[in-house]
């Protein structure tokens, strides 16, 4: 393995910014509280499974599309980065809207319906893929670690690294959301989680469309 110091920061930087992605309210989060408060803690943790899976299906597709594109074309890095850091201020400017909001959590509680947690995770695959958002968000996360000429065991520490935090992350919600009183506690610190998912996204944004290297 090359040395590693020179893609370390970019790595880690795609770490925060996949883990914000993942502790910041969307589909996903909310169809997982739902399924383990609706229909227990086994249907939450098979749909948080689900989503798993799609987030690792959406990793390999995004960094290997990417490698290959930087691989081939070098100038393409530029306007990726231009992409993923317009995104990425978009982000922040809904995590700032949110923390701003006084709304409480909306918990959708439509897979209370299904039968299994086989079901459940199905249910989890197809609300990650078929999230417009998923691509997106992949997109700027991988973007983040990359460069032209990056070896390809970089692309694999971002995938392999971030699908770590995808479990831990989304198996801890369906762990601890099948009691009500969770729920209550995230909604309290829900503002002040939300400030700082939007700074961090403020930043990744702009040393994304900054960065000259």
């Amino acid at each position: 393995m090359e040395n590693i110091s020179p893609y370390l920061p970019g790595i880690i930087l795609s770490y925060g910014a996949f883990l914000l992605a993942v502790i910041s309210p969307g589909p996903a989060m909310m169809a997982i509280l739902g399924a383990s408060m609706g229909a227990g803690r086994p249907a939450g943790v098979g749909l948080a499974m689900g989503v798993v899976g799609g987030s690792l299906t959406w990793g390999v597709l995004t960094a290997a599309g990417l490698s290959t594109i930087l691989a081939t074309y070098a100038s393409a890095l530029f306007v990726i980065k231009v992409f993923g850091g317009l995104y990425l201020l978009w982000l922040a400017y809904k995590a700032f809207s949110a923390a701003a909001s006084r709304h409480d959590l909306e918990i959708s509680r439509a897979a209370r319906g299904q039968r299994s947690a086989w079901e459940f995770g199905r249910r989890g695959y197809i609300l990650a893929m078929t999230n417009p958002k998923s691509v997106l968000t992949w997109i700027a996360v991988v973007s983040l670690g990359l460069t032209p000429d990056a070896p390809l065991w970089v692309a694999a520490a971002i995938v392999i690294g971030t699908i770590f935090l995808s479990a831990v992350i989304n198996l801890s919600y369906a762990l601890a959301f099948s009691t009500p009183m969770m729920v209550r506690l995230y909604t309290r610190a829900r503002r002040g989680i939300q400030a700082v998912v939007g700074t961090f996204f403020a930043y990744a944004g702009l040393r994304m469309l900054t960065d000259r290297g």
